[in-house]
């Protein structure tokens, strides 16, 4: 069963349809959407701030979803994937991204619509990921422009964790 936990007497919310993994932790001020999915062993940790995650978003095998103590809380959008063992901190991810796996995202970075932040990538402090992109490296930087196919295969993903979602029986929300 996953560790669901309030804190401060604030419990974690979940739409409809939403798959928390068997040993997933989600703790605190957080609201998330319907149809979305935790993944095992992943955290999201809303615990000194909020975190609000849209719906049809999926965060992957052990990844980590922190904010930072009354400075920079976290905001993920719809159709987002947050890879396996991705660290999302205190920044803002806006609808339809692939963070990658291994990838970090740090406090008040903002990745714009329709954005590959790739595997391994350090997104520093304050940096904007400009819409349409795909952002590479330590620290990140723009490689090049997401061609309109790319961008639609984003949703592709996202759906797809809808899918696998599925196949467990248990559900929250």
């Amino acid at each position: 069963m996953p560790l669901i936990l309030p804190v401060e007497e604030k419990n974690p919310q979940f739409g409809e349809n939403c798959f928390i993994a068997d040993n997933a932790t989600v703790v605190g001020d957080v609201e998330m959407g319907r149809d979305c999915s935790i993944w095992f062993t992943a955290v999201v940790r809303g615990d000194v701030n909020s975190i609000r995650i849209g719906s049809r978003t999926n965060i992957q095998d052990g990844a980590v979803i922190h904010c930072t103590y009354k400075k920079a809380a976290t905001t993920i959008g719809n159709d987002v994937s947050i890879g396996h063992r991705a660290i999302v901190h205190g920044c803002r991810v806006e609808d339809n991204v692939l963070i990658g796996m291994g990838a970090i995202v740090m406090d008040d970075a903002v990745v714009q619509e329709g954005c590959i932040i790739a595997a391994g990538a350090v997104v520093l402090e304050k940096t904007v990921c400009e819409a349409g992109h795909i952002y590479a490296e330590v620290p990140a930087k723009k490689i090049k422009k997401l061609s309109k196919e790319q961008i639609a295969n984003l949703k592709k993903t996202a759906a797809n964790y809808i899918m696998y979602s599925s196949w467990f029986e248990e559900k929250q929300g």
